[in-house]
């Protein structure tokens, strides 16, 4: 039978499961491909934020990205303007730039979003149990076979185009996976000793679930919310494609594709370029991912 003095050391915050695991970066920066993925999201992110910054500076450099300049119109690649320009003589490379601070903006406002909603409906799920899990859970179910890109469509369709309304939509329609990520977290940290010890000593649910066992919960969802932005960027530039996400003048990667989709056969530029940007985004995003994934789980590193 414990002593009264190993319950109350038990019954400190979880702290040597909850701290960042020993050799977490050595072991990331083994996976060569994650780490050359986390450099490219890094570029990617400073060069997009970093251009959004001098727009909002009034620092239009090398040329406006909004502003029409008839004499330019369809130029190809040159050295002028390296990705071409499009049909109103708008640089490419300058609104690819500016498209991607709306891409990377709303995918993280969006994983935010369903990953707060999930955790809480998660860890509610998972520690309380019985009929409120499978309450919970059956709802959860009922709204995964909902087919979620049509439900984006349908409440994007219903409310007025914007940055954060596409945010909020996408946010809110994703949260699904991280819920029964955490659920499935809690089911096992639940029966943990140091749980137990936290409940003899009286700690109620809130402190518990705060303070035991979301912080040893939290890995996983780490991954998840990586791996989240990849299909949130997806999601923002289809619907930009199909009119219901960022509006012109604005650029995102999915507008400068649909604007330039009637030129397809005379200015191949302004589809491929875009597109290769949304391709390199979600893929640097992707492997980070499972890099970090793996780092997590020493079983897996040994397998590199």
């Amino acid at each position: 039978m414990k002593d009264s003095s190993d319950i109350i050391v038990t019954d400190q915050p979880a702290q040597t499961l909850a701290a960042p695991r020993a050799g977490l970066w050595r072991r990331f920066t083994a996976n060569r491909a994650a780490t050359a993925s986390l450099a490219v999201m890094i570029c990617i992110f400073v060069a997009g934020m970093g251009f959004w910054l001098m727009n909002l500076a009034g620092v239009h450099w090398p040329y406006d990205p909004i502003q029409p300049n008839p004499s330019e119109q369809l130029l190809p690649p040159s050295w002028q303007h390296p990705l071409g320009s499009d049909e109103l003589g708008r640089d490419t490379l300058c609104r690819v730039l500016l498209g991607a601070h709306v891409s990377l903006l709303i995918g993280f406002v969006a994983v935010g979003i369903s990953i707060a909603i999930g955790v809480v409906i998660g860890s509610v799920s998972g520690y309380f149990g019985g009929w409120v899990d499978t309450l919970i859970m059956r709802f959860v179910d009922m709204m995964m076979c909902v087919p979620t890109f049509f439900l984006i469509l349908t409440v994007a369709a219903m409310v007025r185009p914007s940055i954060w309304y596409v945010a909020v939509v996408i946010g809110l329609t994703g949260w699904m996976g991280t819920s029964r990520l955490v659920r499935a977290e809690f089911l096992t940290l639940r029966e943990t000793d140091y749980v137990q010890a936290a409940r003899a000593v009286g700690a109620g649910p809130l402190r518990i679930i705060f303070r035991h066992i979301l912080p040893n919960a939290l890995p996983p969802v780490f991954v998840s919310a990586v791996l989240g932005v990849s299909g949130a960027i997806l999601a923002e530039a289809s619907l930009s494609y199909l009119g219901f996400g960022v509006q012109p003048p604005d650029p995102s990667w999915g507008n400068i594709i649909s604007d330039g989709r009637q030129y397809i056969l005379d200015a191949w530029w302004l589809i491929v370029f875009p597109g290769v940007a949304i391709f390199v985004t979600t893929l640097a995003f992707y492997v980070t991912g499972e890099g970090l994934r793996v780092a997590l789980d020493p079983k897996e590193t040994k397998r590199i």
